[in-house]
């Protein structure tokens, strides 16, 4: 007997979970995709993936199009019905695999803010002078938050889960591990050093856990929290419409590659899988060119 949709799907998570490491977020937007293509072949009493055919799969788009969802959201979605259906002809659940041959709808990628290096260093003058600081955080925790995210590039969840023992001080290195379960070695310079040094010395709690990030209390730092940090500093010092750890980690990226950082090494630093995702930020460069050219030269 033949496996029903819903069996295999939960197959499918299963796999990517706990044999392929899928991170969380990407595991949650795998099982959100899944669960409402299943919805959809529920309402039209499709019950085998044997008897879902290329049309269908299409119906299926063309209806979440007409519910003007972004086509970003759609390509995601086809991925997820992809490895869907290669899973299943990979296991023998399915005769023959047509879904591969849908082509991806084409997506304009929009290209990442950030803030300026004068806007950081006002970001850094305005944490100096702050007194309105939470009772359960201090004042060197919020300093080495914005400097995991803006001096080392670290994504969010990287900081909120980095260990002491990561930290090298004598080498100004942190080793962690990554999105994909992958480990990297990332540096820092002597002013990050500095901020992390003041953090580490000023630091009485007790985090039985040995997390770097914590509040007063112990209690591990979550990304919740950091985006509430960032995004009321960073409202102090810009006006972009998005104000998200990742906009340091964009901007980090951008002011290396203006200073003259290979895409390779920035590639390393961040982490990325594919040079392709660390090439977005040369674009952002030459807008940021074509921007200062028209505001300043005379022939604009």
């Amino acid at each position: 007997m033949s496996k029903s949709i819903s069996d295999i799907i939960n197959l499918f998570l299963a796999q990517i979970e706990f044999e392929n490491r899928f991170s969380a977020h990407t595991l949650k937007a795998y099982k959100s995709d899944l669960e409402q293509f299943l919805r959809f072949c529920n309402d039209y009493e499709k019950f085998d993936l044997n008897k879902i055919d290329i049309k269908f799969v299409k119906k299926f788009l063309i209806s979440q199009s007409e519910n003007n969802l972004e086509k970003s959201s759609i390509s995601r979605k086809l991925a997820s019905i992809r490895g869907l259906f290669k899973f299943a002809f990979n296991n023998e659940h399915l005769e023959t695999n047509y879904i591969s041959f849908i082509k991806s709808p084409k997506v304009g990628r929009k290209l990442p803010e950030i803030i300026s290096k004068n806007e950081f260093e006002l970001l850094e003058k305005s944490l100096e002078k702050e007194k309105n600081i939470d009772k359960t955080l201090d004042l060197e925790l919020i300093k080495v938050i914005f400097e995991l995210l803006y001096g080392c590039s670290l994504r969010v969840s990287e900081a909120c889960n980095l260990k002491k023992n990561s930290l090298n001080i004598k080498e100004n290195t942190i080793r962690l591990i990554g999105k994909g379960n992958k480990m990297r070695i990332v540096p820092f310079g002597e002013k990050s050093k500095i901020v992390i040094e003041n953090y580490l010395s000023s630091d009485r709690s007790i985090n039985t856990e040995g997390y770097l990030l914590h509040t007063k209390e112990g209690n591990k730092i979550y990304t919740r929290l950091v985006h509430r940090i960032v995004k009321k500093y960073l409202s102090e010092v810009t006006d972009i419409s998005k104000k998200s750890p990742h906009i340091l980690r964009h901007s980090s990226a951008t002011h290396m590659l203006d200073n003259g950082a290979s895409l390779n090494t920035i590639k390393e630093i961040l982490g990325h899988s594919d040079l392709s995702t660390t090439q977005i930020y040369t674009q952002v460069s030459i807008e940021r060119l074509k921007e200062v050219y028209k505001k300043s030269h005379p022939k604009s």
